[in-house]
């Protein structure tokens, strides 16, 4: 019985865990297809409460041959940005100052960490984005320092549940480039508008 009762449990533990999959349209992926001039940079953005410190929210931008967001089980949603499990594309200058400012307000800073690394290491974090699939709810840091860890260079990093715990490592990488941005909107969910995306 003992054994029964655990494998229930197992199997409710499994199915809390389960993503929801979203799947945009070649089409519109093509379409929405963005390449900047910028050198190959990796972008840690951390969501870090205002008064606990703790991170909320997790967020790795990879500018390569392609620039997407990898927002993993995010929250964030722009109708001219097509999403594929937690990948979003069309991540424009605009697009980026949009999720900033998205998740930016009274009780929300976000910390943003620029690191220019190699071609071949923007171009492998790109393909292991893509091919990571949707990520559960909660589990944004998790999924993410799991993928910087497998990158040349970020061997040292210790996968972890914790956003803020992340950005604290990110941190000390040689080079990283570090701003915040934070706002006095209100908690409400009122509307942003979105321009040139």
């Amino acid at each position: 019985m003992q054994r029964l009762t655990l494998l229930f449990a197992m199997l409710l533990g499994l199915a809390a865990c389960s993503a929801e999959p979203v799947w945009a349209p070649d089409e519109a992926v093509a379409a929405a297809h963005v390449s900047t001039s910028n050198p190959p940079t990796i972008t840690l953005f951390s969501m870090i409460n205002t008064k606990s410190g703790n991170g909320g929210h997790t967020a790795l931008l990879v500018d390569a041959s392609e620039r997407v967001l990898f927002d993993p089980a995010g929250s964030f949603y722009h109708p001219n940005l097509p999403e594929r499990n937690d990948v979003v594309y069309g991540m424009t200058d605009a697009a980026v100052d949009f999720y900033t400012d998205f998740h930016s307000r009274e009780s929300w800073r976000v910390v943003r960490q620029d690191l220019v690394v190699p071609a071949a290491v923007a171009e492998q974090a790109l393909a292991m984005v893509k091919a990571n699939g949707a990520v559960p709810k909660a589990y944004c840091a998790n999924s993410t320092s799991s993928i910087l860890r497998e990158l040349p260079g970020f061997e040292n990093v210790k996968v972890t549940m914790f956003p803020d715990k992340l950005m604290d490592q990110f941190a000390g990488y040689r080079g990283v480039v570090t701003r915040e941005f934070h706002d006095n909107d209100p908690d409400n969910g009122g509307t942003l508008v979105a321009r040139g995306i």
